[in-house]
């Protein structure tokens, strides 16, 4: 992408990373993958382990959520996750494109790493958690809930990413 991380449109360009947190039982990956255009999380994938499988369901659940993709790029890090055959197949399968980030470039993804503090500040660190279940309920409801509906977004014109893609979507759908 070279470090152009911008999209005029919805399912132009997504990021994704994985994150992770303790629980009493043992730690919690999220793999979150997020659509430029709007800073939407389309598609996520929460488990116990971070294998390649993760990243694969959260590819499956952001195509299953946008429908057609095909010709999207998704920008990651050098992750063995991203690498493996399995999530290259899954791009190739939904005909998105693959793009990594540089060796040692952490500003390459600072987009996704910015949502990962946000969601630090705002659930991971705010208790103990007893369970992977207390944890995996709490950030999906941050993420539908208050992400998605209520967190405004300066660079979106104060408006939620689900505002913002309904009034751009809707006004490009009635200029056709």
């Amino acid at each position: 992408m070279r470090r152009r991380f911008i999209a005029d449109q919805p399912n132009m360009l997504w990021l994704s990373d994985i994150t992770e947190h303790w629980t009493r039982e043992g730690k919690l990956y999220l793999c979150a993958v997020k659509d430029v255009f709007s800073g939407r999380i389309v598609g996520y994938s929460i488990g116990s382990r971070m294998k390649s499988r993760l990243a694969v369901a959260a590819v499956n659940n952001a195509v299953a959520r946008r429908g057609v993709v095909a010709g999207c790029v998704l920008h990651t890090d050098r992750g063995s996750q991203f690498r493996s055959r399995k999530f290259v197949r899954a791009l190739s399968f939904h005909g998105l494109s693959g793009s990594m980030g540089r060796v040692g470039a952490a500003g390459d993804n600072a987009a996704m790493e910015s949502f990962f503090s946000l969601l630090q500040h705002n659930v991971l660190d705010r208790r103990q958690w007893q369970t992977r279940e207390q944890l995996r309920t709490a950030i999906v409801a941050w993420i539908e809930r208050t992400y998605h509906r209520r967190r405004r977004q300066a660079r979106l014109g104060r408006l939620t990413p689900i505002e913002y893609e309904t009034i751009i979507t809707t006004a490009a759908r009635q200029a056709a």
